[in-house]
């Protein structure tokens, strides 16, 4: 199974803003008329039910939404970019890996078929020279250039969900378990490691029914990344309650039992909590057979369940407790709070950030003060004497004095350096 892919999305640019003017017989005087450039694409994620790994992603490194069209003359607005949807199995875990800020990834958790969740957004297109036409400035020669589009590294990691996940040591008979309550058919075998990804299975009890996930043998160490064991032990977050199954013919199964509880705990402490159900297999050999009694005394107060998956003896009573347990942990669980209502507010007034640097020139930071050098940094004096007035009215004189500057020296924000007036 493929369940870790890192991945490079990158959503659209957008369009340029056109500079343009009506001319056309018989109108006189008729004024700017670009359009308006259209807006990048962006980059989605859609839990797909019909996929079950990121092997589809395995190849493709770089995925690009469309960027959004230039506006032309006629006040022709530019086509917004096409939308990348990018397909994952629901239970995909999406983390930015570069550019987090406060140590805090952002995060998203497709755990929901058809949810969707925008991960990259595209750039916001330049408006055209019919936008900025005034009283006073009635053939303005510039027009905005549109943003880029952002650039992130996406880590995908797929998290299995299921109601019940079968842990224990190699061996211990999870597959053939599996097989013998639903009709999953994984590969079984009397050596260690025959299982080598997480499997799922339907468990259909009439009117109810639940998914079992076979998860592969755990050994010592696996809380650190021995062996598969990271692979492995993500899927275990997303089960609800834990089979634990014992091999009952092994030399020690209190000490199996522990190893593997020991590794649960050591790669998340919540794991401790989850329900268990402790599950002796094998009851089959007459040696393990004669020791179940012994054995519950050692689990004690625990209750524990004798079974052998390879037969099907004791297994429907397994699957009614398990049905039980699922049942008083649903309703245990406090209902989910009505989703509240969004309330908008007004965005707070962007601080400018100003400080010298060792050249002497006064470097501007702020997101809002950035992006109007990108769009109009490179449009000619026109284009430069707006984007002076934009940072007036962010507050530029105040943090320019605070910062020690004088009218006359010199500024830089984003790439574009100017004089600064005062």
């Amino acid at each position: 199974m493929i369940d870790l892919v890192q991945i490079r999305v990158v959503s659209g640019s957008g369009g340029n803003g056109a500079v343009s003017f009506r001319r056309e017989k018989y109108v006189a005087r008729g004024g700017p008329d670009g359009g308006d450039g259209g807006r990048g694409g962006d980059v989605v994620l859609y839990a797909d039910p019909n996929l079950s790994t990121l092997a589809h992603l395995r190849y493709k490194k770089v995925y690009r939404a469309g960027d959004g069209e230039p506006g032309s003359k006629g006040q022709r607005h530019g086509a917004r970019g096409a939308d990348l949807e990018i397909k994952v199995p629901v239970g995909t875990v999406a983390t930015v890996v570069d550019g987090a800020e406060g140590g805090q990834a952002e995060t998203w958790d497709l755990d929901t078929p058809g949810m969707t969740v925008v991960v990259a957004r595209g750039g916001e297109g330049g408006r055209g020279n019919a936008r900025f036409a005034t009283p006073v400035r009635q053939a303005p020669g510039f027009a905005e250039k549109g943003l880029p589009g952002q650039d992130r590294e996406l880590r995908l990691e797929l998290k299995l969900l299921a109601d019940v996940g079968i842990v224990g040591l190699p061996n211990a008979g999870k597959s053939t378990l599996l097989r013998a309550v639903s009709r999953a058919t994984p590969e079984v075998g009397d050596f260690p490691f025959t299982t080598l990804e997480p499997v799922l299975g339907v468990v259909d009890l009439g009117m109810e029914a639940f998914v079992m996930a076979d998860l592969p043998g755990l050994i010592e160490g696996a809380h650190a990344g021995v062996g598969l064991g990271h692979q492995f032990l993500r899927h275990v977050e997303r089960t609800r309650v834990l089979v634990h199954l014992i091999d009952a013919s092994s030399p020690d199964p209190k000490a199996d039992y522990e190893t593997v509880q020991r590794e649960l705990e050591l790669y998340d402490p919540a794991l401790k909590e989850r329900p268990e159900v402790v599950v002796l297999n094998k009851v089959d050999v007459p040696e393990a057979r004669r020791r179940v009694e012994d054995l519950k005394r050692q689990f004690a107060p625990k209750e524990v369940l004798a079974i052998s998956a390879a037969t099907g003896e004791g297994t429907r009573e397994l699957l009614r407790v398990l049905q039980r347990t699922l049942r008083e942990q649903r309703e245990a669980q406090p209902p989910a709070p009505a989703e509240a209502l969004p309330v908008l507010r007004p965005r707070g007034h962007e601080r400018l950030d100003v400080e010298r640097d060792e050249d002497g020139v006064f470097v501007v930071r702020g997101r809002k003060a950035e992006e109007a050098a990108l769009k109009l940094g490179d449009g000619g004096f026109e284009a430069i004497d707006e984007l002076q007035e934009r940072l007036r009215r962010m507050g530029l004189e105040k943090a320019m004095r605070r910062a020690g500057a004088r009218p006359g020296d010199r500024m830089r924000v984003g790439s574009v350096e100017l004089e600064w007036q005062g």
